[in-house]
């Protein structure tokens, strides 16, 4: 467009009239028109929402997954359990079969004494005996049996039980062991039977 030199003396704008007018809403791009609430009908990082019956499905399936899981669990510890009780006693039978055969060879030794015992001399048999009995003691000890014999020894009312009693000799034998009258045993350090004895006492003869 050619300005006049009247219109350039004039200062008048040779666009006077021309200037673009400000585009209405409607005509704006569709880009730039406003989405109102940001989002439209849509649920978490652009996912449609999940309808509820749908939901609840889920969850159902869900919940029923996790007790069908929990379920599998206890029976597989049960089964475990029913194992492991079971393997303990087949384990104790076991050790309980070969404590059983040493003190079989022990009786068979008894056996052969007491057919023997009319043709054996006194001593012979005496001797016998005693070998019979430190083989017995030997497999007992081997397998956890303590005997209890505590002549000479302080008196424990947790191990002994005291039948009767006598002065001492000196006072300084108070309280002592005077005489086992029954041995006592523990069994792998737990007492299975308290030792009957004789204790010296001050307090006079029982």
């Amino acid at each position: 467009m050619q300005v006049t030199e009247n219109e350039w003396l004039s200062g008048e704008d040779p666009n006077h009239g021309e200037a673009d007018e400000e585009p209405t809403p409607a005509d704006r791009p569709a880009a730039e028109k406003p989405v109102v609430g940001g989002r439209a009908a849509r649920g978490k990082a652009g996912v449609p929402a999940e309808p509820a019956a749908e939901a609840v499905r889920r969850l159902e399936d869900e919940v029923a997954q996790a007790r069908d899981r929990h379920l599998r669990l206890a029976a597989e510890f049960d089964n475990y359990r029913k194992r492991i009780a079971k393997e303990r006693v087949e384990l104790s039978d076991r050790a309980q079969a070969a404590f059983v055969i040493r003190l079989v060879d022990v009786l068979d030794d008894l056996d052969r004494i007491v057919d023997d015992a009319r043709n054996t001399p006194p001593d012979a048999l005496r001797e016998a005996v005693v070998l019979v009995d430190r083989k017995l003691r030997k497999e007992l000890e081997a397998a956890g049996v303590e005997r209890i014999d505590p002549v000479g020894r302080a008196f424990d009312p947790s191990e002994h039980e005291a039948v009767s009693t006598v002065p001492p000799p000196d006072p300084a034998k108070d309280h002592v062991v005077s005489a086992t009258f029954q041995t006592g045993y523990r069994f792998k350090g737990q007492l299975v039977r308290p030792a009957r004895v004789q204790v010296y006492s001050t307090q006079g003869a029982g």
